[in-house]
């Protein structure tokens, strides 16, 4: 072989291999429990705990009401809800922005002063993986970062101050979270949840796809049912939210239906016209109400 040919040979497998490399690229973004924000909503702060049972620390975003610091209020008490972020991998700083609205509905005098908090779901946000102890989401929010918010700060501690809610994947965090621990939580409100994804879950033996396998029953429907069957049941308000453009609209109308009229627990609705898959869309017009729907429940 020539020394032309040779060389021309080795041209054309150097762009090639930079052709194939470019996929790479593409990637999704490596998973990391802390995700400090470019930018946070007025109000909001990131800080971090240590995690017990992972050795590491962990991220959260957290508002505190206008009030909060001032010597005035030092003895004062706040309700605190949960949101749970959409999307995989987890990120606490996900969906902070959405502080924005609970600032004007409390400077505006709609809600009163509350705490929310923005928590990192984990490698598979908000579920636990068998077999894989460093993904464990849902542990690590129930009973580390829970915790740690009402050791840290002035919260209503308990039940009777405590809320969730959620949107797309952290919407069926939402759900089943609140049907496994509802005394933890005066009020629940999973917006535009991927009820499908759960349901093939539920007839697949906890299998979502062919590389990710859950505990079989670890979903929305098989747990709904099993709170349903409970004696003495603890009652827990619920709140379906979704955009009636969105991709999830028609699942989240088969799991109200699932809810009301075939396990007969009780469960509202706010469904928002013209609006698709966006909980920042939905806040912007109607999160006053779902804000408003945990303060009445914080208020019993």
């Amino acid at each position: 072989m020539s020394r032309k040919i040779t060389l021309i040979l080795i041209v054309v497998a150097a762009v090639v291999g930079t052709t194939m490399a470019k996929p790479d690229r593409k990637k999704l973004p490596a998973f990391s429990w802390v995700n400090i924000p470019q930018q946070l909503p007025g109000g909001c702060q990131h800080q971090v705990f240590r995690s017990a049972s992972l050795g590491v620390d962990i991220g959260y975003c957290i508002y505190l009401p206008p009030g909060y610091g001032k010597k005035v209020n030092i003895e004062r008490r706040y309700p605190v809800v949960y949101h749970l972020h959409g999307g995989r991998p987890g990120s606490e700083a996900k969906s902070v922005k959405l502080a924005r609205f609970v600032h004007a509905g409390i400077k505006g005098e709609k809600i009163k002063p509350v705490i929310y908090v923005f928590a990192n779901g984990g490698p598979v946000s908000w579920y636990n993986i068998p077999g894989d102890k460093k993904a464990q989401g849902e542990d690590v929010f129930v009973k580390e970062l829970i915790p740690h918010i009402d050791r840290a700060y002035r919260t209503v501690a308990g039940r009777a101050g405590r809320a969730i809610e959620g949107f797309s994947q952290g919407g069926r965090g939402t759900s089943r979270i609140m049907f496994k621990y509802p005394g933890m939580f005066c009020s629940a409100a999973p917006g535009g949840s991927g009820y499908g994804p759960e349901k093939k879950i539920q007839q697949n033996n906890g299998e979502e796809s062919g590389i990710l396998k859950f505990t079989p029953g670890d979903d929305a429907w098989s747990l709904a049912k099993k709170y349903a069957n409970r004696k003495g049941r603890v009652a827990l308000p619920i709140l379906v939210w979704c955009g009636d453009k969105g991709f999830n609209h028609d699942t989240n109308i088969e799991y109200l239906e699932y809810l009301n009229d075939e396990l007969k627990v009780k469960a509202d609705r706010l469904i928002a016209p013209g609006i698709s898959h966006s909980a920042n869309r939905i806040y912007e017009q109607h999160g006053v109400k779902i804000m408003q729907f945990h303060q009445r429940n914080f208020s019993r």
